[in-house]
């Protein structure tokens, strides 16, 4: 019989699923639910920085008599939405880690280096097992180098790491230049897993009330072909780069296909709201079925057989021009 069992930055899995950060995973119910149905473990809401921020800011901008403060006041004010703001979300790590037996991973958003240290400190006390760091910076000031957006991610980790001591990973995005060097440079940093990849707001257009808005926040099926690329081709480069592959997965053979590609855990979210918790124990189902039919007994009998430095053309990875596809086509 098929054995699910994994490890993800020291930490043991009973499954390579693990529930991303999303709505869902800021109640705690929702939580134990995923655990019956099978998950390895759970990301919990990232906590913003931004909205950390907005929620200070907007005492001020209602007013609530605060006009003819002191200026003394304003800080002291701002100081405590924070503190109770991050102690909202202390208490959902310790909430959590009290009635789950599954790893517990906090998830923090920032946009300033300074913040991720007090964050990830009190997160760490609170009892999380590991920490995923949400980053993504928008680089729209076309005089700013790229080496600099870049750095900024390296001394967020550096600084972290220099602090706490549980295991983090760096959620990122792939708009990098080059994605291999700056996956490597993290981990040099003390990134203990890379997460590929984070979603984030994007605009849309409405045409009919000229307006501007916001697309989806789900995935789709099809955009698992950017992470199943990157996997393979970071996986294979690093055997001990530990990956968390997200964006994409839908279903169990998704999962499959980035295992095989060198993932070490599988994250889900859309489908969780697509098809509700249990979607879980189907995805587990299928994983378990699949390594039957193929006598595989472990997932690392067959993890990363299929990375960038496992198969016979890397090519298949690496083509991005579809005239390489085409050329071989008969019509």
């Amino acid at each position: 019989m098929a054995d699910l069992k994994t490890k993800y930055m020291g930490l043991e899995l009973r499954s390579p699923i693990i529930a991303g950060s999303c709505g869902l995973t800021s109640d705690v119910e929702k939580m134990v639910e995923m655990e019956k149905a099978g998950v390895g473990a759970v990301v919990l809401k990232s906590i913003f920085e931004e909205q950390i921020n907005e929620e200070t800011s907007g005492v001020f901008k209602a007013g609530y008599g605060m006009s003819d403060a002191y200026p003394e006041a304003e800080d002291y004010i701002k100081a405590y939405i924070r503190s109770n703001t991050i102690q909202k979300y202390v208490e959902l790590v310790r909430n959590a880690k009290s009635r789950l037996t599954i790893p517990v991973i906090a998830s923090v958003n920032c946009f300033s280096g300074g913040e991720w240290i007090s964050f990830a400190s009190q997160l760490e006390e609170a009892g999380a097992d590991a920490l995923e760091l949400n980053v993504f910076i928008l680089p729209v000031n076309e005089f700013r180098e790229s080496a600099e957006v870049e750095n900024v991610y390296f001394e967020i980790v550096k600084s972290i790491k220099s602090q706490i001591k549980i295991p983090v990973s760096v959620k990122i995005s792939h708009y990098f230049t080059n994605l291999s060097a700056f996956v490597d440079k993290i981990k040099a940093y003390g990134a203990n897993a890379t997460t590929l990849f984070n979603r984030f707001y994007e605009p849309d257009i409405n045409i009919n009330t000229l307006e501007m808005g916001a697309a989806s926040v789900f995935s789709t099926a099809a955009e698992l072909r950017t992470t199943l690329r990157w996997t393979g081709i970071l996986a294979g480069k690093d055997k001990k780069l530990e990956i968390s592959a997200s964006t994409g997965v839908h279903g169990g053979e998704a999962a499959v296909k980035l295992l095989l590609a060198g993932a070490t855990t599988v994250q889900v979210c859309s489908v969780l709201y697509e098809k509700g918790i249990h979607v879980i124990e189907d995805i587990n189902n299928f994983i378990g079925k699949w390594m039957d039919t193929k006598a595989f007994k472990t997932i690392g009998d067959y993890r990363g057989m299929l990375s960038y430095s496992s198969i016979e053309n890397p090519d298949l990875y690496e083509r991005a021009q579809f005239m390489k596809y085409f050329s071989n086509k008969q019509y």
